[in-house]
C-alpha cells in the first residue's frame, strides 16, 4: 500500500492512501499543536473532502479501536 505524503505549507502534512474499494482516506497533521484531521474524499466527487478533527486522546482511542498500540508524535527535522 502506498501512502502519499503532501506538505501543506503553513498547515502541516497530509498523508493519504487509497483503500481496496477505491476510497481515499488520510490524516492531516497540523503544525503547531499537532491537531489531527481524519479526511476522506467523496466517492462521487474527488474534490469534495469530509473531515473529522481529533484531539491526541481521540486519535489514540481510534488507534486502539483499529488495533494499533500507540500513536507516536515524531518531530520533523528543521531546515537550516
Amino acid at each position: 500500500m502506498n501512502v502519499e505524503l503532501t506538505p501543506l505549507p503553513g498547515i502541516g502534512v497530509r498523508r493519504m492512501f487509497t483503500t481496496a474499494e477505491g476510497r481515499r482516506v488520510g490524516v492531516v497533521t497540523h503544525r503547531p499543536g499537532g491537531r489531527r484531521d481524519l479526511v476522506y474524499e467523496s466517492h462521487d466527487d474527488p474534490d469534495a473532502t469530509c473531515c473529522l478533527t481529533l484531539t491526541r486522546s481521540e486519535a489514540l482511542a481510534l488507534a486502539g479501536l483499529l488495533g494499533i498500540l500507540d500513536v507516536v508524535t515524531v518531530a520533523e527535522p528543521s531546515c537550516t
